[in-house]
């Protein structure tokens, strides 16, 4: 990995972080021109090699997150953003940083629950009721949160970035 693209990825994981906790949003203007950028990138030193090996990643990058898009578990930027990622690392770099954008993502999550321990019980309260319901009566009977209930909001987002330069360091110096 060259430094044109370490330092490319950096600034476009930069706006992406300050954007999603701004404002819970990962902006097209970003994702687009940068997803275009790696692909030339790739092709200007690779050709059509470059340009495939980047492609397929752009791909790979956007399937790993699209399902949990479908089921409204993140927002179309955070699949954007992981796209971008896929375009500049490739396959092999996608698959990598999705499986630790998952492990963070996670402990995320769990960081949010404990911050939020009202919130976090009356999940597990509702999940509770939801087992039982499905025990007695084998139907999955969803019970939504009241609407005063805040919600705590988790910045995917965030995830992607510290997976991205946690591999982007990794491989640039301890593979090295």
């Amino acid at each position: 990995m060259d430094t044109f693209l370490i330092i490319f990825l950096g600034i476009v994981l930069a706006v992406a972080a300050v954007t999603d906790l701004r404002f819970r949003k990962i902006p097209n203007l970003l994702t687009f021109p940068a997803m275009v950028t790696a692909l030339c990138y790739h092709m200007a030193t690779g050709g059509l090699e470059g340009f495939l090996f980047s492609a397929c990643g752009l791909i790979l990058g956007i399937a790993v997150l699209i399902v949990p898009f479908l089921l409204g578990g993140m927002g179309a930027g955070d699949a954007k953003l992981m796209g971008v990622v896929g375009a500049a690392l490739g396959p092999k770099g996608v698959f990598i940083t999705a499986l630790l954008t998952c492990l963070i993502g996670g402990i995320y999550a769990l960081i949010i629950l404990i911050i939020y321990r009202d919130v976090s019980k009356n999940i597990l309260r509702r999940w509770w009721t939801t087992i039982k319901l499905f025990i007695y009566t084998r139907q999955v009977v969803f019970i939504p949160a009241d609407m005063k209930e805040k919600q705590p909001e988790l910045c995917y987002g965030i995830a992607i970035v510290t997976a991205t330069l946690f591999y982007v360091w990794w491989s640039y110096h301890v593979t090295s």
